[in-house]
């Protein structure tokens, strides 16, 4: 019954100084929205019929959270009231506060977003962009949506991580709802000084490293010297000190199950050694690679860039930027 609810407007919560690339990707998908009314981090789009929910199930990079838009209030009580009148008495909602805040959209702890949503669930947003304007928002949570109120999830990166690169794994994981088990064993390309690595060993997961520049000692404590001394009861990192172009077959060994990458390369280029890696690796049901853009409207190429995981047989396809890094892209692929 809720998909029945219909809006003249929605609006996109990205990270400040990415409308511009927001708008240029709505209109390289062919979506017929008009960009409207803008502030830093927050873009409204209206269309020529309705919005319902089922309109924002469009997978737009750029944007971290895509509403309904229940419209303008003047004060934070005012938005939630709009929310609940737009619900009625159909199903309970959870509320997100979303505002930007210390030039950043950011969430905003209210005592109950820290609830995570389950699929399915109806969520409301209120987004602050000022001390008397907080617009009201509406979506249904989905699979590869992220669960937080302003697409990020407020997390703090730990004093023993050796890069932020942790932030990028943390958050990418949490945004896609990804799930690791301890059978998997992740390659990842670009790993010095150990930032990934390290948040992959505390979820239990072992590593292949490929990268000649040396690594962390918090990474280095789990390595060991040669693939096939991997133990069975922990997990583990293996150190492959060579540019990713020479790894072989040999380097990665059996039971490679994630392809990842955070190399200083071009898109095209981190693409192609993706697709190099799967065929030496076939067992690999899943990447994560971080694209590193020069320009933000270099976005206007994800088409591509999914239809090139889309040739080495990944089913799902998403891209995604997140809010650790402006000018950079997480691309996930999954069999």
């Amino acid at each position: 019954m809720t998909r029945s609810i219909t809006e003249e407007f929605i609006f996109a919560l990205t990270n400040p100084g990415s409308e511009k690339a927001l708008k240029l990707e709505s209109e390289t998908m062919g979506l017929a929205w008009r960009s409207g009314y803008q502030r830093r981090g927050f873009v409204t789009f209206k269309a020529d019929a309705p919005y319902t929910l089922d309109s924002l199930e469009q997978p737009l990079a750029c944007a971290r959270r895509l509403c309904l838009s229940l419209g303008k209030s003047a004060t934070h009580e005012e938005a939630r009231t709009r929310i609940h009148q737009a619900m009625g008495d159909r199903e309970a909602v959870m509320i997100h506060h979303a505002r930007f805040f210390d030039r950043k959209m950011q969430g905003v702890s209210d005592g109950d977003w820290f609830e995570l949503p389950r699929l399915g669930q109806l969520v409301g947003t209120v987004v602050e962009l000022g001390p008397d304007e907080f617009w009201a928002g509406l979506h249904r949570h989905g699979q590869g949506l992220s669960p937080y109120p302003a697409g990020d999830s407020g997390m703090a990166m730990p004093a023993d991580s050796p890069s932020r690169a942790w932030l990028k794994l943390e958050e990418a994981t949490r945004f896609f709802g990804l799930e690791f088990n301890r059978n998997d064993i992740v390659v990842e390309l670009g790993c010095a000084p150990g930032g990934v690595v390290l948040a992959l060993l505390n979820r239990g997961v072992s590593v292949i490293g490929v990268d000649p520049a040396k690594m962390a000692e918090v990474v280095v404590a789990a390595g060991i010297s040669a693939r096939d001394d991997a133990p069975a009861d922990r997990p583990w990192f293996y150190h492959c000190r060579k540019p990713a172009a020479l790894t072989s077959k040999r380097d990665l060994g059996q039971g490679v199950t994630w392809f990842m990458s955070d190399m200083n390369q071009s898109p095209e280029v981190v693409l192609n050694e993706c697709a190099r890696f799967c065929k030496m690796a076939p067992s690999i049901r899943g990447v994560l690679i971080t694209l590193k853009l020069t320009d933000l409207l270099q976005v206007s190429a994800k088409t591509e860039w999914l239809a090139s995981l889309a040739a080495m047989g990944f089913k799902t396809t998403r891209l995604q930027q997140l809010s650790v890094h402006h000018k950079e892209f997480a691309l996930l692929g999954l069999k």
